[in-house]
């Protein structure tokens, strides 16, 4: 039985960070604080370890854990705000319409990549592990009662905030900005042609010609090629190479908290 802890753990999740990031800042609301607030299309790395220090707190870490690593996240939303003006719909890191958008993005990403790899979720435990993906959400503003209940519903309510996304210029000038990755040390700038590849290859089409990715039936054999190699030689390597993420960042966060 696959368990929340199982996926959420799983490195290969990375594989989908870029999609994910796309998703969130084509909502107007998390562009234009992520345009205004943010520095991770400059500062990649750093934005990276902070997602993914949350990300594995929430799902697999201690109660220790999940509290340091709220408070944290909430001292850093505090100044992601605007008013709204005419030309502006304004925007708050609080608000819990938003902060349920990006986590709805994670589960997505997450699940899509899970079942790329290692194939599709028996029904049970599916919904159970989407019910436990709500705590993304939960653990900062989101009520319980805004995750939806199904995933009928979610997928209901996924497509619906999906057919409303616009690439906005800011949401533009932050992608190309963090896909060059010319901030990244040049080992991982070598990287970035599988992780633009991957992205572009995640994204409906709409979305992938709205950031301007260019996408060709070669592109697409590559893109089908990856997923083969990945699911053939992936879930065979050992646990711990698997979850050494996780078990970094867990550690990096007690360490940082003595």
């Amino acid at each position: 039985m696959t368990t929340l802890e199982d996926i959420g753990g799983d490195a290969v999740l990375v594989a989908g960070g870029g999609r994910a990031i796309l998703l969130q800042i084509a909502n107007p609301g998390v562009g234009l604080g992520v345009a205004a607030h943010s520095d991770f299309a400059s500062r990649p790395l750093d934005r990276l370890h902070a997602t993914l220090t949350f990300v594995y707190a929430q799902v697999n870490g201690t109660d220790a854990d999940k509290r340091r690593v709220t408070s944290r996240v909430n001292a850093a939303h505090g100044p992601v705000s605007a008013a709204p003006t005419p030309e502006s719909p304004g925007y708050s890191a609080f608000d819990p319409a938003l902060q349920l958008w990006v986590a709805a993005t994670l589960y997505d990403t997450a699940i899509t990549v899970w079942e790329l790899v290692y194939g599709p979720l028996d029904d049970e435990s599916a919904e159970r592990i989407y019910r436990e993906y709500a705590v993304l959400g939960t653990a900062l503003q989101m009520t319980p009662e805004l995750w939806p209940p199904t995933r009928a519903d979610f997928d209901r309510y996924f497509a619906e905030e999906t057919a409303k996304l616009e690439v906005t210029p800011e949401a533009l000038a932050v992608s190309r900005e963090l896909l060059s990755a010319r901030s990244l040390p040049l080992v991982l700038r070598a990287a970035m042609p599988l992780a633009r590849l991957m992205t572009a290859g995640l994204l409906d089409e709409r979305l992938r010609a709205d950031y301007g990715f260019r996408w060709s039936p070669k592109q697409q054999r590559r893109f089908d090629r990856l997923i083969r190699v990945t699911r053939l030689v992936w879930p065979k390597l050992p646990r711990g190479i698997r979850f050494a993420l996780c078990s970094f960042y867990l550690r990096r966060l007690r360490a940082s908290s003595r």
